[in-house]
C-alpha cells in the first residue's frame, strides 16, 4: 500500500495509473458493450493496444506543465474528458448500437434529433466502475493520503516520455494501416467501427471532426442553381418513359429485396466437382428462380460499386445515384444528406411501410443514421436478434437465422411493405461453423482456401433463401409480393482469381483485366408471382438502373425525380453500363477503367487499333460515362437535393424515426392496435397469431436450442 501511495504521489506514477485504468475500462467497453469482435488475430491485437498510444499522448503532454496546481488541474480535466468520451459512447451505443460523432454532439445528426431520451438514459448499476479511479484519486488527494508532486520534470524527460507515447501510437497506426489499407483516408472502407476497432475512440473522433469540417466547407460553397443544370441533364439524357406493357404489373404488391452478399453471376448454374469426386450444384434453388417463368432475370447485369462496396450498392438501389470515387457515401455523408429515396417515395405516393433486416450492428457503414435520412420506418439490426456467439458469422447473424427470426417483425408491418434483407454469411472471409455445412455438398480443392469456402457459403446462402421462399409461400405473402434478388458486388478478387478462374470457365494463365471486368456481373432477378412471361434478358444494365425499373413495375412515376439510372424495360436506353472507375461495358466494346484498355466484349480480344468510326464511338461512350459520374458526384458531394423539391414529395425528417428495440416494439404494436380491424399486417390478417410456425425448424441453431429470438 505504501508503494502505491508513493507511486501515486509522483506525476508520472499518477498518469501511469490513470492510463492503466482507462485501458481496463476500454477493454470492458470494447468486449461487453461495443461487441467489437475481431475477425482475426491482427484485429484482436489492435483492439488490445489501441487505447494505450492515444491516451499516453494526451497524458504525457501534461508533463511539460511546470506549475503544480495547473498540472493537477489539467490531469483532472483531461482524465475526466477521456473517461467522459468513453462513457458517453457506452450510453449512446446501448441505445443506438452506434458511436458518437461530431454531428451527434452538436445536434446536426444528433443526440436530440435521433431520439436520445435523457429521461431514460441507459445507465447500468455497475457503471460506477467507469469513474471509480478518478473518484478514488480525488478523495485520496483531498484526504492527503497521496501528495502533490511539486517537482516538475526536466524538459528532456518530458520529451522522452512524450516521444515514447508517440512511438506507441505510430506503431499502432502503422499496424492498423498495414492490416486495413487507407484506414483513415478511406475511413476504414468507410465504417467507423473499423476506426474504433483499430485506433480507438479518440482517433475516431478526430477523424470524424476532420471529415465533418471538410464536408461542411465543401457544402457551404455549393451553388443551388447547379441542381437545375443536373435536372436538365436527367431530362434530356437519362429519363425514359416506362414500357406500357410492364408499367404497374406489380401495383400495390409488397416489395421484398434480398441482397445476396458478394454473390457473382458466375455462381448461377455453376456445377463443381467436389472433394468427394462427385458433381455438385452450388446454388440449385437460386438457379430455379433464375429460370422461373415468373422471373425476369438479367444475364448482363453489372455491379457498379466503388470503395464503399455493399453500401455503394445499397445507395444505387435506393437512390439511383452513384457511390463516391473514394470512400463510402453512407459513412461520409449519410448522417446529414438529403435523400429522395425509395422508402420515402413509396410511402408518400403509395402508402408503403418500410424496413431493413440486417445481421450486423446498426453503426456499420453508418446505416443507423443514413436509413433515417432515407425515410426507412424500421431498421432491425443485430440488436433485434439473439446475437450470442453460436448464432454469429464473422459479419453478423447467420443468414438462416436472419430470415427466420425476422418473421415476428415482418408480420407486424402494414401491407404493402417495402423491405430489404441484407445477408452476411457469404461475405469475405467465407467462414462457416461445421454444423451449418450441408453434409451432402462437397466443395472443391483449388489450393486456395478462400475459393473453397466461397462455394460453401454461397451454397448456404442458397439454402437460406429457399427456406425464406418456402415461408413466403406458406404464409401467403408470396403471391402478394414481388421479390427482387441481386448480388451487390464480386466475391473473389485479387490473387485468389487465378485459383477461381478454372471453375468458372476461365484460364488462370490468361486471366486479364477484361476477365476481371466480366466478373463484375452479378445476378438480378425480379420475381413477379403469377406472371408467366418471365425470361432471361441479355440487356446490359447496372445497379443504378434498378430503382427506376422497380418504380415503373409498381406503377410509380419517377419523372420528377433526379435519378441517374434508366428503366431496364424501357425503349431508347443508353446502351452502356458505367463502371465506378470510369470504364464501361457495351454489347460490343469494354473499357476496363478510365485509363484502361479496350476489348471486344463478345470475344474478349484486346483491341490494339481502331478505325475512325470505332474511335468516335469509344470516345463518345467514354465522355457520356464521365459526364454521368461527374453529375452524380456533384449532386452528392454538394448535397444539391436540399435545393430541389419535386411536386408531391415532402422532405424526410429523420426526427420521426427511432430504431431502438423498445421504441420499435411499441410503435408496431400501437399501429396494429390502433388500426384494429383495418390493420393490414400479416399478423392482424392471421387473427393476431404469429406465422412463425410456417417457418422450417431445419436450422441447426434452432434444433439445438441455441437460438432464442429477442422478438417473439
Amino acid at each position: 500500500m505504501l508503494k502505491v501511495k508513493k507511486l501515486l504521489s509522483t506525476r508520472i506514477g499518477l498518469l501511469s495509473f490513470l492510463l492503466v485504468c482507462l485501458w481496463i475500462k476500454s477493454m470492458i467497453a470494447y468486449f461487453s458493450v461495443f461487441n467489437l469482435r475481431g475477425v482475426g488475430t491482427a484485429e484482436f491485437i489492435l483492439m488490445i493496444i489501441n487505447p494505450i498510444g492515444f491516451t499516453a499522448i494526451c497524458f504525457t503532454i501534461l508533463l511539460f506543465i511546470r506549475r503544480t496546481s495547473l498540472f493537477y488541474l489539467s490531469v483532472f480535466a483531461v482524465s475526466v474528458s477521456l473517461n467522459f468520451l468513453l462513457y458517453l459512447n457506452i450510453l449512446y451505443y446501448r441505445e443506438f448500437t452506434d458511436f458518437v460523432t461530431i454531428d451527434t454532439l452538436t445536434g446536426g445528426a444528433g443526440v436530440f434529433q435521433h431520439g436520445f431520451d435523457f429521461g431514460s438514459v441507459p445507465v447500468h448499476v455497475f457503471d460506477f466502475i467507469y469513474w471509480i479511479d478518478i473518484i478514488c484519486i480525488v478523495i485520496l488527494l483531498l484526504l492527503k493520503k497521496i501528495k502533490f508532486d511539486t517537482n516538475h520534470m526536466k524538459l528532456s524527460e518530458s520529451f522522452g516520455y512524450f516521444s515514447i507515447s508517440m512511438a506507441i501510437f505510430g506503431i499502432n497506426l502503422w499496424f492498423a494501416e498495414f492490416n486495413k489499407h487507407q484506414l483513415i483516408s478511406r475511413r476504414a472502407q468507410s465504417d467507423k467501427t473499423y476506426v474504433v476497432r483499430y485506433l480507438g475512440l479518440g482517433p475516431w473522433m478526430l477523424t470524424d471532426s476532420y471529415y465533418t469540417h471538410v464536408i461542411d466547407s465543401q457544402r457551404k460553397e455549393a451553388n443551388k442553381n447547379t441542381i437545375y443544370k443536373i435536372k436538365d441533364y436527367i431530362k434530356n439524357n437519362r429519363y425514359l418513359a416506362p414500357n406500357t406493357k410492364m408499367y404497374g404489373i406489380a401495383k400495390n404488391r409488397n416489395l421484398i429485396i434480398i441482397h445476396l452478399e458478394s454473390f457473382q453471376q458466375d455462381l448461377i448454374d455453376r456445377t463443381i466437382k467436389g472433394t468427394d469426386g462427385k458433381m455438385h450444384v452450388v446454388t440449385p434453388f437460386l438457379n430455379s428462380i433464375y429460370h422461373s417463368q415468373s422471373t425476369y432475370a438479367f444475364s448482363n447485369f453489372f455491379n457498379q460499386v466503388g470503395q464503399g462496396k455493399t453500401a455503394d450498392a445499397e445507395n444505387m438501389m435506393e437512390t439511383s445515384t452513384f457511390g463516391l470515387p473514394a470512400g463510402a457515401f453512407f459513412a461520409k455523408y449519410g448522417s446529414s444528406q438529403t435523400f429522395q429515396a425509395m422508402p420515402a417515395i413509396l410511402k408518400q405516393q403509395e402508402g408503403y411501410s418500410s424496413a431493413v433486416f440486417h445481421g450486423n450492428v446498426g453503426s456499420f457503414y453508418n446505416r443507423l443514421n443514413t436509413y433515417k435520412q432515407m425515410g426507412y420506418e424500421n431498421f432491425f439490426d443485430q440488436s433485434f436478434y439473439d446475437n450470442s456467439s453460436a448464432n454469429m458469422s464473422p459479419w453478423g447473424i447467420k443468414d438462416k437465422l436472419l430470415f427466420r427470426d425476422s418473421v415476428p417483425m415482418l408480420e407486424q408491418l402494414q401491407q404493402p411493405f417495402y423491405v430489404k434483407y441484407l445477408t452476411v454469411t457469404n461475405h469475405l472471409i467465407y467462414t462457416m461453423a461445421n454444423e451449418d455445412k450441408d453434409p451432402s455438398f462437397a466443395t472443391v480443392d483449388s489450393g486456395d482456401s478462400l475459393v473453397n469456402k466461397y462455394f460453401e457459403t454461397a451454397h448456404y446462402l442458397d439454402q437460406s433463401v429457399q427456406q425464406f421462399y418456402d415461408y413466403l409461400k406458406k404464409s401467403g405473402l408470396y403471391n402478394k409480393s414481388v421479390i427482387v434478388l441481386y448480388g451487390d458486388h464480386y466475391g473473389i478478387s485479387g490473387s485468389d482469381l487465378k485459383a477461381f478462374a478454372p471453375y468458372i470457365g476461365s484460364s488462370a494463365k490468361k486471366f486479364d483485366s477484361y476477365d476481371n471486368t466480366m466478373l463484375q456481373r452479378t445476378p438480378l432477378m425480379i420475381d413477379v408471382p403469377g406472371h408467366s412471361d418471365g425470361r432471361i434478358i441479355d440487356t446490359y444494365a447496372g445497379e443504378i438502373d434498378v430503382m427506376p425499373t422497380l418504380e415503373h413495375l409498381l406503377g410509380v412515376s419517377n419523372k420528377n425525380y433526379i435519378q441517374f439510372g434508366q428503366d431496364i424495360f424501357s425503349s431508347g436506353r443508353k446502351n452502356f453500363v458505367a463502371l465506378r472507375n470510369g470504364g464501361f461495358v457495351t454489347p460490343t466494346l469494354t473499357l476496363t477503367s478510365s485509363h484502361g484498355s479496350y476489348y471486344n466484349t463478345q470475344t474478349g480480344v484486346k483491341i490494339l487499333k481502331m478505325d475512325s468510326s470505332e474511335k468516335k464511338y469509344a470516345e463518345s461512350v467514354k465522355n457520356q460515362v464521365a459526364t454521368l459520374l461527374s453529375n452524380s458526384d456533384k449532386l452528392n458531394n454538394e448535397n444539391l437535393l436540399r435545393f430541389y423539391h419535386p411536386k408531391g414529395f415532402t422532405k424526410v425528417n429523420p426526427k420521426n424515426y427511432n430504431y431502438t428495440v423498445t421504441a420499435t416494439e411499441k410503435r408496431l404494436a400501437h399501429t396494429n392496435n390502433y388500426l384494429a380491424a383495418k390493420s393490414n399486417s400479416l399478423f392482424s390478417r392471421n387473427n393476431d397469431k404469429s406465422t412463425l410456425s410456417d417457418y422450417t425448424n431445419d436450422i441447426p441453431e434452432v434444433q439445438n436450442g441455441q437460438d432464442v429470438p429477442k422478438i417473439k
